[in-house]
């Protein structure tokens, strides 16, 4: 349905590579770009490493070794994907930016080629206004983390996305192995919405009534069966990512309290104690 080959990503960070390691394992052209060159390097490394452990467990015969090692192809420029079929950005969470990196991906990319944004919160219908040239294939595809083992994937139709696109995207989704879930255009979709209340209640309790992030860790995956708490899971998104996800749903909501960040949070970002990827952040590593 689709007639997606090359799958283009913006953002070498864990999320960008973890949507490139399921590209390109999936058999598509994958082409990896970053505004940073050390943050490409240190992707392709850790992604080929991945595929080589994969290799020694037998989940890759050699020949799904090889292939999703060429698949994957290091951009230099953005003007490199101007030829994808389908460009994902995975980008930080700044509303500005996106919408100037959208602009950009308008001047450049094929007038059929998807622009689909990553994006945990922000609007897809208010990025899409970047895009002058057909705003309806502008659509939001939210992956988890890690993205190339979690299954589930937000497809967020906006006010000008076209149905085409999302059955475009939906069918993507599918042959990346994952399972889409088709989500309005409202603050933080689905899981980020709930989530907030995971990650807010637990800054409470630990402010309020000074318990700390193992304690509280340790009663959620005891008694709550969840895979991890909600501070190992902060420190492995990101402090910082999981901050401003926070700030911009308390922004889009007029400022309801219950979506309130957490000075906790706060301080431990400006100390840049930002989790696993900072060796730093709830716990140490």
């Amino acid at each position: 349905m689709t007639g997606i080959k090359n799958i283009g990503v913006i953002g070498a960070g864990t999320m960008g590579s973890g949507i490139a390691t399921a590209s390109a394992a999936s058999g598509f052209k994958t082409l990896l770009f970053d505004i940073y060159p050390q943050a490409l390097d240190k992707a392709k490394g850790s992604i080929l490493k991945g595929f080589d452990k994969l290799l020694e467990k037998g989940k890759f015969d050699a020949a799904k070794h090889k292939a999703s090692g060429e698949n994957l192809v290091i951009a230099n420029s953005l003007e490199e994907l101007k030829d994808c079929d389908i460009i994902i950005e995975a980008a930080i969470e700044d509303i500005n930016l996106k919408k100037e990196l959208y602009s950009k991906l308008d001047e450049i990319s094929k007038p059929e080629t998807i622009l689909a944004t990553n994006t945990s919160s922000f609007s897809i219908t208010s990025i899409s206004t970047a895009v002058k040239n057909e705003p309806g294939r502008v659509i939001g595809m939210h992956f988890f983390n890690p993205a190339n083992i979690m299954k589930l994937v937000e497809v967020i139709k906006g006010s000008f996305t076209s149905e085409k696109t999302v059955d475009s995207v939906v069918d993507l989704c599918k042959k990346l192995g994952k399972v889409p879930v088709l989500c309005g255009d409202t603050p933080a979709f689905i899981v980020n919405r709930v989530a907030r209340a995971f990650y807010g209640e637990s800054l409470k309790i630990m402010g309020e009534e000074n318990k700390d992030a193992k304690f509280i860790d340790e009663i959620m995956k005891e008694e709550g069966g969840f895979a991890m708490g909600p501070f190992e899971l902060m420190d492995l998104i990101g402090i910082d990512i999981n901050l401003s996800v926070t700030k911009s749903v308390y922004e889009a909501f007029f400022y309801d309290q219950k979506y309130k960040p957490s000075p906790i949070q706060q301080k431990m970002v400006d100390s840049g104690l930002l989790g696993r990827k900072t060796k730093q952040g709830f716990y140490k590593y």
